[in-house]
């Protein structure tokens, strides 16, 4: 695994200098504290290639092992060349196939399920998999409701082929254009961030029925991983740790008060980073092993909500 987070830190208290708002409001509401914003004009790409290197680097390979690179982004560098390029360039991965994919904040649960299927199919032996996410470029730093959500950041994960134990033990996906309108952004570009203000409130910025979208989100989040459990033979109370997306406290207690899990098994970690969309999963995920939460031989379950609507969930044993 590998990250690479923005040195910028912006606070809830610098906040309250830029749209009305304050720090009590946002914390008792969101549970976030700080995120990260990325420095003007760094492009997905540019964020993503430190963590994919950190993570091709973490699994004992080369660049050149990688078979396929998935990108989960939804602030994509171009409409084309895709993301995934770009980084396969940065890192020197040789002439893999690569390609990115956009399910907004479920796009790591989603990018998840496809390397998981390559390698079962016997397609690719080593996936790397990249979230990268700027979203402070597709905000608009107006709009109180949204602009003390999100922050930047990108996480990468390499899944090799292995006849060891532990690995993915199966995913779910689900989506709902249906509610298409309860969270949508119009702009495409992390290159070009200048694009914002030519185009003002003409349909470029993320917009967000907050309401609505929470309920959505606790039901379909809490429903999936049901299924997902239940599918495979277990019950929450088999889980040693949940790694839920990184949206809002009040969804991540609500979900673990639903599946009957105590705070001590749902990893957070949005009151340092916010909400990085696809990329809030596995920076969790990076840190939940890096400071020892996550043990061999753990049951861990990942489940994730975002635009589209889009909803999924993955098992693995650790």
């Amino acid at each position: 695994m590998g990250v690479n987070i923005p040195s910028r830190i912006l606070t809830n208290a610098d906040l309250e200098k830029m749209v009305e708002t304050s720090d009590e409001w946002i914390t008792t509401r969101t549970g976030i504290r700080e995120r990260r914003i990325a420095d003007y004009g760094l492009s997905a790409s540019q964020l993503g290639i430190p963590a994919a290197m950190e993570a091709v680097e973490q699994a004992g390979l080369n660049p050149a092992d990688v078979d396929l690179i998935v990108c989960a982004t939804s602030t994509p560098e171009k409409m084309f060349p895709s993301t995934s390029c770009l980084i396969q360039k940065g890192i020197g991965a040789g002439e893999c196939g690569s390609f990115d994919l956009l399910a907004a904040c479920s796009g790591f649960i989603y990018a998840t399920m496809v390397a998981d299927q390559f390698i079962r199919a016997g397609s690719a032996h080593n996936v790397l998999v990249v979230a990268s996410e700027i979203y402070s470029q597709i905000i608009n730093w107006k709009d109180r409701d949204t602009c003390v959500l999100f922050g930047d950041g990108a996480a990468a994960v390499v899944y090799s082929s292995s006849s060891g134990p532990g690995g993915i033990v199966d995913s779910r996906l689900h989506s709902d254009g249906s509610f298409a309108e309860f969270l949508t952004a119009g702009g495409v570009s992390s290159r070009n961030p200048e694009s914002a203000g030519a185009l003002g409130n003409g349909g470029y910025f993320l917009e967000m029925k907050g309401n609505q979208t929470f309920k959505v989100a606790v039901k379909k989040m809490t429903e999936v991983s049901m299924e997902l459990l239940e599918g495979n033979g277990y019950g929450p109370d088999d889980l040693d740790m949940v790694i839920p997306h990184q949206a809002n406290i009040r969804i991540i207690n609500a979900v673990g008060k639903n599946l009957g899990i105590g705070e001590e098994k749902m990893f957070v970690n949005l009151d340092k980073y916010g909400n990085t969309s696809a990329a809030s999963i596995p920076i969790a995920m990076y840190e939940a092993a890096r400071d020892g939460r996550i043990k061999p031989g753990d049951l861990v379950l990942m489940v994730a909500f975002g635009g589209g609507l889009t909803w999924g969930a993955t098992l693995i044993r650790w």
